[in-house]
């Protein structure tokens, strides 16, 4: 545990400085290169996509910087650590295009005042919503080299007139609209305007394919007429908080072993016998929570899809407990030691989740609202939890399998347009999530904790990357 600890934090460790500021209430990371001193660079704002954040495209400032570019790259609002509200939970009407033009020309403004880049040589390279945003900026904005759209959503910005020096990137494993939409926004295709589709990635594998980075540089070298050092792995810093997760997944074991002693419990079984009525009962009541949600009031919840999300797991777990259950016969624990091992095993479990997503992938300290969001939508996930516990008796396999249809209703309710179909995009990412849990629930229900303890502990590792990423709305 500790030696792959130690390799996760290395690798999170030598990266490029960074400054942290923030202007006109944007929260921008500032990047630099080694230069000589009073010499100017060509300079690049980097924008993020729906629910991602500074950090997220934080490999860019990297490979970006290595290769000699200022980089400046920005939380829009609602997302990171930028507490102004994105004013819908789609990014979709006049008002959020307004305020996400406001931050990119913050941005753009701050880049052009430091004291190491040109102001007249500026690029912008964006993600998904952030490739909306940027396209729309530069074609308002002619002075803008070049531009760079990831998985660009929509072609309408670029339409009939693009930016100066246009290239679209589209992952291979996206979803058909987004090539036929990166196709629209370069025809026709030309030395000023390109399409490049990069194999093997889906909507956010492509920020940490190596193609993609050396696309992007490219194309900005070729804009500038400049060349640059070789870049670093844009996987490094995600390798590196995988490792650091890895690290922490097996001190659970022995720490429950410190805290509750021999293990008393026994391992999950498969067979599928041992939890079919608990299952089909699960399912029916992901279904029921999936309509239910739409309709609840938590949708008035201040964070985009959170309301959907804490309405599914309430109503859902609800459902489930109105069943009865069949309880594991295990020994109960000790009330000195349950007092001693709920505070720590609270706090195992988010310095599990956040520590590793914050350093290696995206922002994971809750600001403003997002507190008391996040206790709401852990008590939504800690409820769904504990009844999955108590109709499948405890075993593991069966939360799974509960998990699992509720990321299943979850995803029927995105086509069937009940929650936002941006739940498509990152629906893989929450079923890793609840494996995750799973996992945990395992090893703390082998050494008998309660199932209360289990669904608390387990559900904090799925709650907390819904409150802190997904965007606070108006």
């Amino acid at each position: 545990m500790l030696v792959t600890a130690a390799v996760g934090l290395w690798l999170l460790t030598g990266h490029r400085s960074t400054r942290q500021t923030v202007a006109d209430g944007v929260p921008l990371v500032e990047v630099h290169p080694r230069l000589a001193p009073g010499e100017r660079r060509p300079g690049v704002v980097v924008a993020h996509g729906f629910a991602g954040s500074a950090r997220l495209m934080a490999p860019f400032g990297d490979s970006l910087a290595e290769r000699g570019y200022v980089v400046v790259l920005l939380d829009f609002s609602g997302h990171g650590a930028n507490t102004r509200p994105l004013p819908d939970s789609a990014a979709s009407t006049a008002a959020s295009t307004a305020a996400l033009q406001h931050d990119l020309d913050v941005a753009t403004r701050h880049l052009r005042g430091l004291p190491d880049v040109d102001p007249s040589a500026i690029a912008l390279v964006g993600h998904s919503m952030g490739a909306g945003a940027v396209t729309r900026y530069a074609v308002a904005h002619p002075e803008i080299t070049a531009t760079v759209a990831l998985s660009l959503p929509d072609a309408a910005p670029v339409l009939p007139d693009p930016p100066a020096r246009l290239l679209v990137l589209v992952g291979a494993l996206e979803f058909p609209g987004f090539r036929s939409e990166a196709a629209r926004a370069v025809e026709p295709a030309g030395p000023d305007r390109s399409m490049v589709v990069v194999p093997g990635v889906e909507h956010i594998g492509i920020l940490y394919a190596p193609r993609t980075h050396r696309e992007v540089a490219a194309w900005l070298d070729q804009s500038f007429d400049t060349t640059g050092d070789p870049m670093p792995s844009p996987i490094r810093r995600l390798g590196g908080a995988a490792l650091l997760v890895v690290a922490l997944l097996a001190g659970l074991y022995p720490l429950a072993r410190l805290l509750f002693g021999d293990a008393r419990g026994s391992w999950p079984s498969p067979r599928i016998a041992d939890l079919g009525r608990g299952v089909a009962v699960a399912a029916g009541a992901a279904a029921l929570g999936a309509l239910a949600a739409r309709f609840l009031p938590t949708n008035r919840l201040p964070l985009a899809i959170g309301g959907y999300l804490l309405g599914l797991t309430g109503a859902a777990g609800a459902a489930m407990l109105a069943f009865r259950h069949r309880a594991p016969a295990i020994a109960p624990t000790g009330r000195l030691r349950l007092a001693l091992a709920t505070p720590v095993l609270i706090g195992y479990a988010a310095v599990t989740i956040a520590v590793p997503t914050h350093l290696g992938l995206t922002h994971a300290v809750p600001v403003g609202k997002r507190w008391w969001v996040l206790l709401l939508l852990w008590a939504g996930f800690a409820l769904l939890a504990w009844a999955a516990g108590r109709l499948t008796a405890g075993n593991a396999f069966g939360g799974l399998a509960v998990s699992a249809l509720v990321v299943i209703a979850l995803t029927g309710a995105a086509v069937a347009g009940l929650t936002n179909g941006f739940v498509l995009l990152v629906v893989p990412l929450l079923a890793i999530l609840m494996l995750w849990q799973a996992a945990w629930s395992a090893v703390l229900h082998r050494f008998a904790a309660p199932a209360w303890l289990i669904a608390l502990v387990g559900s904090l590792l799925v709650a907390w990357p819904m409150a802190t990423a997904l965007p606070l709305i108006s």
